[in-house]
């Protein structure tokens, strides 16, 4: 054997440095994953499956009795102001008022309930409080929550979207 051969420290080795690489990338990363989990809200995740699936079949009857009355709506998006006209086969949709909710696709802190007020025999109107831009889904409910118009958009729009009951407006 050489005895010539100069062995380096245990800190000098590459080949020690090169095998823990890999469990220190994975600690960092790991580290990195957990913070990340603890500081940011989960918004989207629900604990109640079935309730939410009970919410489901409401919203499918509402949808149904809309269909069933045949109402229409065109709604118009002007600065910080809404227009509403409803009809129904039967003429018409006069109520008292209109509830209209405002989804945002991914923050839930953004999204809006907006109460509309009749100006006329199936108009109305509401304000808002600023103006509303990107991605929405919304879906327009009576004042008894009976029936449900839906649809998504991206906002501020040049043209009046429609809603049908059993077709929604994707524009």
């Amino acid at each position: 054997m050489n005895e010539d051969l100069d062995i380096k420290p245990w800190f000098r080795q590459p080949w020690l440095w090169f095998l823990l690489m890999f469990p220190g990338a994975a600690i960092a990363w790991c580290t990195v994953m957990l913070t990340v989990a603890i500081t940011t809200q989960n918004s989207m995740v629900t604990d109640d499956y079935s309730k939410q699936g009970r919410g489901y079949n409401m919203e499918i009857a509402r949808d149904q009795a809309a269909k069933d009355l045949g109402l229409r709506a065109k709604m118009a998006f002007a600065e910080q102001r809404i227009t509403l006209s409803v009809d129904s086969k039967n003429g018409r949709a006069d109520y008292p008022y209109l509830i209209l909710n405002l989804f945002h696709p991914t923050l839930s802190d953004r999204d809006r309930t907006v109460q509309f007020r009749a100006v006329g025999e199936g108009q109305y109107t509401a304000k808002l409080n600023q103006p509303i831009e990107g991605r929405w889904y919304f879906d327009l409910r009576g004042p008894d929550n009976d029936w449900r118009l839906k649809g998504e958009s991206n906002l501020p729009s040049d043209r009046p979207l429609t809603l049908g009951a059993g077709a929604e407006d994707r524009g």
